[in-house]
């Protein structure tokens, strides 16, 4: 393995950094009463020219999280920071604490939970830098119970954002 092409050229560096302060209130809440999602948009697709998604996932004490799926456009990785999260690597569940990661490849089944009754947080790494922000907004706006989706509406809403279910 070697380093890639450069991308930048200049010859003396830019003062081109993004600083996000950890006391930034959330960019997106699923749920206003307090037990949903928030979720912090920490470097989006758009932010790093394509090259990856950061987000803070801080889930409330309500069991929530997709079920098994998978991406073909993106790489998807979790970095447990607080609480307790079920990790699927597509072969079996695991219960992610702090510090436990999992990394999934493209077209790697998986998915996550919180059913410990209590706040859990992650991080969710994207890469490429797809726009999932349009993908939670949409989901906060369904968690709202603004839309009402049958089951062939839920699966175009999957397809357009590049996520299959099994």
């Amino acid at each position: 393995m070697s380093y890639p092409e450069a991308r930048y050229l200049g010859e003396n560096g830019e003062n081109s950094g993004v600083f996000r302060p950890a006391s930034a209130p959330p960019d997106l809440i699923m749920r206003p009463d307090g037990t949903g999602t928030n979720v912090h948009h920490l470097a989006t697709g758009a932010s790093t020219h394509g090259h990856f998604g950061l987000y803070r996932w801080e889930m409330g004490p309500r069991p929530s999280g997709p079920s098994p799926h998978f991406h073909r456009t993106m790489t998807e990785s979790f970095y447990v920071l607080s609480g307790t999260i079920r990790l699927y690597n597509g072969e079996r569940w695991v219960e992610g604490t702090p510090g436990d990661f999992l990394y999934v490849p493209e077209g790697g089944v998986h998915a996550f939970r919180n059913e410990s009754g209590e706040p859990a947080s992650m991080l969710l790494l994207f890469t490429p830098g797809a726009p999932r922000e349009s993908y939670f907004e949409e989901l906060a706006e369904i968690a709202a119970g603004d839309r009402e989706l049958s089951p062939e509406e839920w699966t175009e809403v999957f397809s357009r954002h590049d996520q299959y279910m099994v």
